[in-house]
C-alpha cells in the first residue's frame, strides 16, 4: 500500500527533517498545501536534495494566480534543484471564495480555465513548445521554458465530471480530499479511467486524502475531527463530494477506529481503485502526541507491507 502523509512545518529546516524522517519510516510521499511557508516549492527543492526516493508533492497549488508557463518553469526548477525524480505537481483551480474575493480574479469559467491551464502545463513539462491563444490563457513558450531535467507528473484536484475528464485526458491522475471509498469507486475512478482510455493515456493515479486517527472510541474521534475540519462542508466542491457519499460533514468520511478498523478502511480505498493513500493524521484525546504516534505507527506498518 502506497501511503503518504500531510507535510508542513514552520521552517525549511523543519520540513527537511520531516521529509527525512518520513523517508526513513518507509512512507511513499509527503503532500504540501500551497500555503506552507507562504509557498512550499523552495522547501521541497531543499528537502528533495536531502533525500533519495520519497515523493514530494503539492496538494495543491492554485492555478489562477500563476500563469501556466510560469508554473511549469517553477516545477522544472524544483525538479532540477532536487537533482532526482520525485517531485509531483498537484494543481487545482481552488474555490470562488479564494480566487474572486482574495485575488480579485474572475471565476466565471473554472472548467474552461482549468482545461486550458492543465493542457498547457503538461505539454510544457513533456518538453513540447506551446503556442496557444485560448479563451482563458495565452502562451507562447518558445525560448521561455527551461529544460525539464527530471519527469514532473501532474495531478489535478478533480471531483466533478468535467474536471475528471481533464485529469484523465491531460494529467497523470487526480488528487482528492474528503472523497469516501464509495464515491471513489462509483463516480471518480470510472470517469477518470474512461477519459484516460479515450485519450490513449496510461492508467491514471488516484491519490485519496482523508483524515486518519487510530482510536478506540469512534465517536470521540469523529468529534475531534469535526473540531478542525467542519469548514470544508461549507465549500461547494467538498459539499458535493460529501453529499455524493451520503456524508453530512467531513468527520463522517474520516478514517477512524482501532488498528483493525483503520486497516480495513484503508484497504477498502485500495479496493475502490485508489493507487495512493494520503493520510492526514489528527490527534484524539488528552494526549495528542501519543494519539498521533499510535496512528503513525499503524500507517508505517502498512507502508512496509508487501503489495
Amino acid at each position: 500500500m502506497r501511503i503518504g502523509l500531510t507535510g508542513g512545518a514552520a521552517s525549511a529546516d523543519k520540513v527537511v527533517r520531516q521529509v527525512q524522517q518520513a523517508e526513513a519510516d518507509g512512507f511513499a510521499s509527503l503532500w504540501f498545501a500551497s500555503g506552507v511557508l507562504g509557498d512550499p516549492l523552495a522547501a521541497l527543492a531543499v528537502a528533495g536534495r536531502a533525500t533519495s526516493s520519497i515523493e514530494l508533492g503539492t496538494a495543491v497549488l492554485q492555478t489562477y494566480p500563476c500563469h501556466p508557463l510560469l508554473q511549469a518553469n517553477r516545477a522544472a526548477a524544483v525538479a532540477e534543484a532536487m537533482g532526482r525524480p520525485g517531485f509531483t505537481l498537484g494543481l487545482g483551480p481552488s474555490h470562488e471564495s479564494s480566487i474572486r474575493d482574495v485575488y480579485g480574479l474572475s471565476y466565471d469559467r473554472p472548467g474552461t480555465n482549468t482545461e486550458e491551464y492543465v493542457s498547457i502545463v503538461t505539454a510544457l513539462l513533456r518538453g513540447d513548445d506551446v503556442d496557444v491563444r485560448g479563451t482563458e490563457w495565452t502562451t507562447r513558450s518558445v525560448g521561455r521554458m527551461t529544460e525539464v531535467t527530471h519527469p514532473v507528473p501532474v495531478l489535478l484536484s478533480a471531483m466533478s465530471p468535467r474536471m475528471l475528464r481533464v485529469a484523465g485526458s491531460h494529467a497523470d491522475g487526480t488528487i482528492l480530499w474528503m472523497a469516501s471509498a464509495s464515491v471513489i469507486e462509483t463516480r471518480i475512478v470510472p470517469a477518470l479511467h474512461a477519459a484516460a482510455q479515450r485519450a490513449g493515456r496510461p492508467v491514471p493515479r488516484v491519490v485519496a486524502g482523508l483524515p486518519v486517527a487510530v482510536h478506540d472510541d469512534v465517536k470521540q474521534a469523529r468529534i475531534a475531527c469535526a473540531a478542525t475540519a467542519t469548514s470544508y462542508a461549507a465549500v461547494p466542491a467538498y459539499r458535493r463530494v460529501l453529499d455524493a457519499g451520503g456524508a453530512s460533514e467531513p468527520a463522517d468520511v474520516a478514517i477512524v477506529g482501532d488498528e483493525n478498523a483503520v486497516r480495513a478502511q484503508l484497504r477498502s480505498l485500495v479496493a475502490a481503485g485508489v493507487t495512493d493513500v494520503w493520510a492526514a493524521p489528527f490527534p484524539v484525546g488528552d494526549d495528542p502526541r501519543a494519539s498521533l504516534r499510535r496512528t503513525r505507527d499503524l500507517l508505517r506498518q502498512l507502508a512496509a507491507e508487501p503489495d
